[in-house]
């Protein structure tokens, strides 16, 4: 099987996965509804001055496209399952071309993911300038490198049966540490392990929506380095699962 067919079947595969892809995308959206519907009319959130809708459409954000980069993972887990990887095994498909496939079709969920937040967003009066919507994007699309890789690493190294438990709790736990249900306080043990995870700055991405600075240079560094870790973790997984060298 050769690169771009595998690509496009992986990406065919998941978008005709009706349950898996309607669960993905009808969760955030859901709980967004639940949350933000009922505060639809407050616009001064807590004396922020920000509009719960929008921020709880960054929060929601944040934990969507964190979730539905994992989520790849526990279809490798399925796949290991039944056989798949041993069928790619003798087949002519490097290593790169199959991570590859694996970080693009995590990608479309997680992009399906801020294309429906957002539209729910403006559907709950969500207004913000062009600039703020294209510069959280393309932010926010940076910081979900790391865990397209983690992702990947952690289907390769679990059972169908525990990779649920360990990507739901993964998500809460990196969820609740780089603070999106609640603020992270300016200083403490907290800031200073939150400052150290790319969840941290995913939501500093979502972030700039509500008028957060853009990232520093410690959270290129941070991003960076957690790419680099995570991929190396993940290519090393793929390789002893399928036994190649």
């Amino acid at each position: 099987m050769n690169a771009l067919p595998y690509t496009r079947y992986e990406l065919l595969r998941t978008i005709r996965n009706r349950r898996f892809f309607i669960l993905s995308l009808g969760f955030p959206l859901v709980l967004y509804f639940l949350i933000a519907g009922p505060n639809r009319n407050v616009h001064n959130l807590g004396g922020t001055g920000i509009p719960a809708p929008l921020y709880f459409m960054v929060g929601m954000v944040s934990f969507g496209t964190m979730s539905g980069m994992l989520s790849s993972g526990a279809r490798i887990a399925a796949e290991r399952a039944v056989g798949w990887n041993r069928q790619l095994r003798i087949s002519p498909l490097s290593t790169r071309a199959y991570l590859r496939a694996k970080i693009l079709t995590a990608y479309m969920m997680a992009l399906l993911t801020i294309l429906v937040l957002y539209a729910s967003g403006l559907a709950l009066g969500v207004s913000m300038t062009a600039g703020d919507w294209l510069q959280m994007t393309l932010l926010i699309l940076v910081s979900l490198v790391p865990f397209a890789a983690l992702g990947i690493a952690l289907g390769h190294m679990l059972t169908p049966d525990s990779i649920g438990p360990a990507v739901g709790g993964g998500v809460g736990l990196l969820a609740f540490l780089g603070g999106t249900w609640f603020p992270i306080a300016s200083h403490g043990f907290l800031h200073d392990i939150a400052q150290l995870l790319p969840s941290y700055w995913l939501v500093q991405a979502s972030h700039v929506a509500l008028g957060a600075h853009p990232w520093s240079a410690k959270a290129w560094i941070v991003i960076g380095a957690w790419t680099v870790v995570l991929g190396v973790l993940a290519r090393r997984a793929y390789r002893r699962d399928t036994g190649r060298v």
